[in-house]
């Protein structure tokens, strides 16, 4: 699951929202905050997998999220809680 008591509605609009990311990005957010049943990782175990310094990746994932965070699906997401 997306989070734990997440509905699947939930879930699959957690998915869309994610997706508007760039694949490496996106995996990267879903790592970090362990979604969808993934393990959660280090942000040097994340920055390890990406050939980056961990500064740079808390940079990019702090930037994903600030683009989410301003979407329209996100809005939806946060209305529905």
């Amino acid at each position: 699951m997306a989070y734990e008591g997440a509905t699947h509605e939930q879930e699959h609009q957690m998915e869309h929202l994610l997706a508007l990311l760039d694949p490496q990005d996106e995996q990267a957010i879903v790592s970090y905050y362990g979604l969808f049943d993934e393990p959660r990782l280090s942000l040097g175990e994340i920055a390890a997998k990406r050939k980056e310094q961990v500064e740079q990746t808390l940079a990019t994932i702090d930037k994903c999220i600030r683009k989410l965070a301003v979407t329209p699906e996100w809005q939806l997401i946060k209305e529905k809680q």
